[in-house]
């Protein structure tokens, strides 16, 4: 099992690429299964979660090309031959239940393990099946299986209002909502970033979509989507997370590809903490402000709020931050398991449910600590450039379902990073 090694040597400077986002490059893949013509994404991101979804694609009978070193992913659903997306694939990956809708819209029909692949708490998926019983699916969960029908063998239009906001749901209904008869109105549904770019998606393949961006999207159901080549959304948690790299460690990083709108309420909290960030003709560009950075409050809220994936980064930068921070995780539950290895380097953390305080120290201590989660990972490589020391993370391959080419990514700006297999 590979480790990550790092040495914490100082201030850092250069320039990042940014990835295309992973979170919707997986909701786009599947609309794929709406459509019999090739769906093409470009700017896709190299990770092993996008294998994970090709892998479950083509299990559904879809074909899936990887071109031009991963950055190109060329797919056709013309046959679905199995209607049945396997727990052996689906439970390494929550983001799988997102072939429920397009499957059910497009052939009526669909049989879809629950999902797994998630260490953050139980994260349910009853709203995304209570908006497909608003437009008429029948559904039964049986032997850890939902199965799924639409009478008539399609689904119908609807009015559906979700009890508190699902990036998730707000997917696999919208992308429900394009074949249905009639016309969809899904009300306070997820504001995301990678839900607009997934209504851009789905409008250039035929579908008529308005509200985008908003809490209200109205859907008029086609009777077929066409295919489309369409480049994936700048991934703002990546962003955010290299964003973090100067502030944590001082020097000055510049995030090719990154854009305000996308990390908007993040940037507000860096400001107060005082670290800067400017617009570039290439993207954004990071610095600190003068000397040490402050503590802040951050709450985590859905898009545009601050985001949930990226508040274990913010806790290691405020590990050292001057004053007492508190983090208050609003979204998920069980979020603050990098908190104990942010401990084992020296951090002063105190977590209480949902809150945790962050009192400053001088500095952190490198020391041998293991991720629990995606996030969480590579918070403690963010950790690690401040430390002094080594500091040697395990379990890695949480870090690799998030993140292409880290250590590439961060020697390039100086640095001391590796990887080492067992």
């Amino acid at each position: 099992m590979d480790s990550i090694v790092v040495t914490g040597n100082g201030a850092l400077t250069g320039a990042i690429p940014i990835a295309g986002a992973k979170n919707a490059c997986l909701t786009l893949m599947p609309a794929t299964l709406l459509s019999e013509e090739p769906l093409t994404l470009t700017n896709a991101p190299r990770l092993s979660d996008i294998a994970t979804m090709t892998q479950l694609l083509r299990s559904l009978g879809a074909e899936v090309a990887s071109l031009q070193d991963g950055l190109v992913l060329a797919m056709s659903s013309h046959d679905i031959s199995n209607h049945t997306a396997d727990y052996d694939i689906v439970r390494k990956m929550r983001a799988s239940i997102l072939v429920l809708g397009p499957m059910l819209a497009r052939d009526g029909h669909a049989v879809v393990s629950l999902p797994g692949g998630c260490a953050i708490g139980a994260r349910p998926v009853d709203l995304h099946l209570r908006a497909l019983e608003a437009m008429g699916a029948t559904l039964d969960l049986r032997d850890g299986y939902i199965h799924a029908k639409a009478p008539g063998g399609r689904l119908k239009g609807a009015v559906f209002e979700f009890p508190f906001v699902s990036v998730g749901a707000t997917e696999n209904a919208l992308m429900a909502a394009t074949l249905a008869k009639g016309t969809t109105v899904l009300k306070n549904a997820a504001r995301e970033p990678e839900i607009a770019d997934l209504a851009r998606c789905l409008r250039k393949m035929g579908a008529q979509i308005e509200g985008e961006g908003t809490s209200t999207l109205t859907i008029q159901g086609v009777d077929r989507l066409n295919g489309a080549t369409h480049p994936v959304v700048t991934d703002r948690i990546e962003l955010g997370t290299y964003m973090l790299v100067p502030a944590i460690c001082g020097g000055e990083i510049e995030c090719l590809g990154g854009r305000m709108d996308l990390v908007g309420a993040f940037a507000e909290k860096l400001d107060e903490a005082g670290v800067s960030v400017t617009e570039t003709e290439r993207g954004l560009k990071v610095s600190r402000k003068n000397g040490q950075v402050r503590a802040v409050n951050v709450t985590t809220e859905p898009f545009p709020g601050f985001p949930t994936d990226l508040q274990a980064q913010m806790m290691a930068l405020l590990c050292t931050a001057s004053g007492t921070s508190v983090l208050e995780e609003k979204i998920f539950e069980n979020r603050f398991m990098h908190a104990p290895e942010l401990i084992r380097m020296g951090a002063r953390i105190d977590v209480h449910g949902g809150t945790a305080r962050v009192t400053g120290v001088d500095k952190l201590r490198g020391a041998r600590v293991m991720a629990t989660d995606l996030r969480a990972s590579v918070s403690l490589i963010l950790a690690g450039l401040a430390a002094e020391g080594e500091t040697v993370v395990s379990r890695v391959y949480h870090l690799d379902r998030g993140y292409e080419r880290v250590e590439e990514k961060l020697r390039a700006c100086g640095a001391q990073i590796e990887r080492i297999s067992a």
